[in-house]
């Protein structure tokens, strides 16, 4: 097991981590910018090392920097978090070079997901159900028509290295084609540096599920079930509950299967999360992010295990805590992105934070790394908090949510707390009818 962990990452997910360290026994050191220095996960860590200014290029993704860290403190890992440099093939080869293990995938694995066609191709051979589409990158408009006529209308043309809803266009009939492939490239170029972009078939009312599963990069992998991801906001998620309300349990073990069987013969090690569009009783693979998701609590309320805990036992070389027959399926969970915007506008609302209180009782859990007189920076995502509670079913669950929000109490900037206020009162969420498109569609007649 590893004696120190360099945490290289910021806010609730820095201190999701540390926590998970601490428990185990695993000295800690946080490395963070000069806006960071008065965060909670600085004030707790072991050690803390200031890497750089506030803009994240000169601080949390500055590579030299925080190897620099590394062998300044003693540490022999790494737990990366997500976002940042969590999904970087560069980071994690640079740290096996240096002799400090990267808590996560190898880079081989990282590059070959984070390329959308390669990650499809790779999918498609491990036996992942896949989107009907291009088998590659597509440069000329003849051959986009091409494939679109074969695979029929909307089609959709995705960023190979995107991510985020950016490079990402829909084309209703060939005239659409033309303009919306020149501006997929050209967003793709400007967001990501590379332009290539594929075609996929546009699925009209699809709901996202993704699976959480675990490699121990000795040919063993599980899965812990699935999370419905879909109500979201230009493609970003804002409410993810587990298990699905549109999963019987035949799909639900049948897809499980699908991911575990497939990470085992990748050789995968660690934590990832197969990504799908599911439309009439089909899955249909869209991306794997190599790395701990934001919304793993909700897995970790229904299956009682540490994911975090999970990912340090994998790296160091410990193998996985259960097998398959061992992960049991308890209840229902669903968690909240509270995030510093306006509730309508969504824009930024940072700024100090003149009172906190966080909900409590049964199945309540928290997730924040702010606290009362903590000044919100305007330099980073504007997550400040992660709302998760659990039953014994869902319809308890959904109560005990709205219970709960109405005690949450964040004041001196906006947040997303009455965007959710507003959700737990709708009739299609309480009966979980929902799908990619709702939400937009729901604060499109709100305003």
């Amino acid at each position: 097991m590893f004696q120190k962990i360099l945490i290289a990452n910021r806010g609730e997910i820095a201190l999701r981590v540390l926590r998970a360290c601490k428990e185990l026994g695993i000295q800690t050191v946080v490395v963070h910018s000069t806006a960071d220095a008065d965060a909670m996960h600085v004030r707790l860590a072991d050690e803390s090392v200031c890497i750089g200014p506030p803009p994240s290029r000169d601080s949390y993704l500055n590579i030299h920097q925080i190897v620099a860290a590394c062998e300044i403190t003693g540490a022999d890992a790494v737990h990366p978090g997500y976002g940042f440099l969590s999904e970087n093939a560069k980071f994690a080869d640079i740290l096996a070079a240096h002799n400090i293990t990267f808590i996560g995938p190898s880079g081989d694995h990282i590059r070959i997901m984070g390329d959308k066609i390669e990650a499809k191709r790779t999918a498609k051979r491990l036996g992942i159900p896949v989107v009907p589409g291009s088998d590659g990158a597509v440069t000329e408009e003849k051959e986009a028509k091409r494939i679109a006529a074969e695979i029929g209308y909307p089609v959709i043309i995705k960023a190979s290295a995107g991510g985020g809803g950016r490079g990402m266009k829909v084309a209703h009939t060939e005239a659409d084609l033309e303009v919306a492939l020149q501006t997929a490239r050209s967003e793709a170029g400007a967001a990501f540096g590379d332009d290539a972009v594929y075609i996929e078939k546009y699925l009209q009312k699809p709901r996202h599920i993704e699976v959480q599963v675990f490699g121990d990069g000795f040919g063993r992998g599980v899965h812990f079930g699935e999370r419905d991801c879909s109500l979201q906001r230009r493609h970003q998620k804002v409410w993810e509950e587990a298990n699905s309300p549109a999963l019987n349990a035949e799909e639900r073990s049948r897809i499980g299967s699908i991911c575990a069987t497939a990470i085992a013969d990748l050789g995968y090690s660690g934590a990832g999360t197969i990504e799908f569009l599911y439309e009439n009783g089909e899955f249909y693979f869209i991306e794997m992010n190599t790395r701990l998701q934001v919304e793993h609590p909700v897995t970790e309320a229904i299956t009682g295990i540490d994911l975090v805990h999970e990912q340090i036992r994998v790296a160091s070389g410990g193998g996985l805590s259960v097998k398959q027959e061992d992960i049991k399926f308890n209840g229902h969970a669903i968690e909240c992105r509270i995030n510093a915007e306006d509730p309508r506008a969504f824009t930024p609302s940072p700024g100090t934070i003149t009172h906190f209180h966080t909900p409590g009782g049964l199945g309540i859990r928290v997730d924040s790394g702010v606290y009362s007189g903590y000044r919100i920076p305007p330099y980073y995502d504007s997550l400040i908090g992660k709302l998760i509670v659990h039953g014994r079913n869902r319809v308890e669950c959904m109560m005990r949510l709205r219970r709960a929000l109405d005690e949450f109490v964040v004041d001196g900037i906006k947040t997303t707390l009455p965007l959710f206020r507003d959700l737990v009162g709708n009739a299609d969420i309480a009966n979980g009818d929902y799908d990619i498109h709702w939400l937009e569609k729901y604060l499109a007649k709100e305003e």
